[in-house]
């Protein structure tokens, strides 16, 4: 389906594909299964992974965490590479067995090191160039994943002192920055999240709180 981008030669269920056609509930164009994958690849996360090993049913999990941070690296900086050498670069990441085609391909464009079967992706574009400060500027699709964290916090237990919401982001930040840096991101991401009215603080100095904007109002 990836390679093809056309619909499949026949439906298991012509009767429920037809019928689920006229009320608008899928295409037929044969790209929502490439779709996915690409929108992984703009984010710079992990492939869709499908699960096929039952037979009749079909499971699709869709990676919302990074794996493996030179792969990250990888997808930031070579937007060069085809989809399909994405979807290999993942497979090294997540340790699967890569066919010899797609190992001389990943080789020859210097994406992937060491020896089969123990390949990983390289680290070569990291130590091209500092990446730190300009990984966490680009990182920006992580920002809504800890933005949401904060959220459901505030919405279970109202309220948050620096301390709360430090220990709940800091081990998640990426082990790329080192502890200050890590810090500093989460400081930026509460300011940032101040500024766009999500949150506001209640009190000054080290007792100040953070909560719901939302919640203020309403007590107003």
């Amino acid at each position: 389906m990836i390679e093809r981008d056309t619909p499949p030669d026949r439906y298991r269920n012509p009767f429920l594909a037809n019928a689920m056609v006229e009320l608008n509930m899928i295409d037929t164009i044969g790209s929502g299964i490439k779709r996915m994958f690409r929108i992984q690849r703009d984010r710079n996360f992990p492939m869709p992974d499908y699960d096929l090993d039952e037979e009749g049913v079909v499971r699709v999990t869709i990676p919302g965490r990074l794996i493996d941070e030179r792969y990250t690296r990888m997808l930031i900086e070579r937007k060069d590479l085809t989809l399909m050498d994405v979807i290999a670069l993942d497979k090294v990441q997540k340790g699967r067995p890569v066919t010899r085609e797609e190992r001389d391909v990943l080789r020859e464009k210097k994406l992937i090191e060491g020896r089969s079967p123990n390949l990983y992706v390289s680290a070569s574009v990291a130590a091209e160039t500092d990446m730190r400060a300009d990984y966490i500027r680009k990182r920006s699709f992580d920002k809504a994943y800890f933005k949401d964290m904060v959220v459901a916090y505030l919405q279970t237990y109202h309220e948050a002192r620096w301390p709360e919401i430090e220990g709940l982001l800091l081990d998640k930040v990426s082990d790329a920055l080192n502890e200050d840096q890590r810090r500093h991101f989460i400081k930026d991401l509460l300011q940032e999240m101040r500024i766009e009215g999500t949150i506001t603080t209640v009190g000054r100095t080290r007792g100040a709180k953070w909560v719901l904007a939302s919640r203020t109002s309403n007590d107003a």
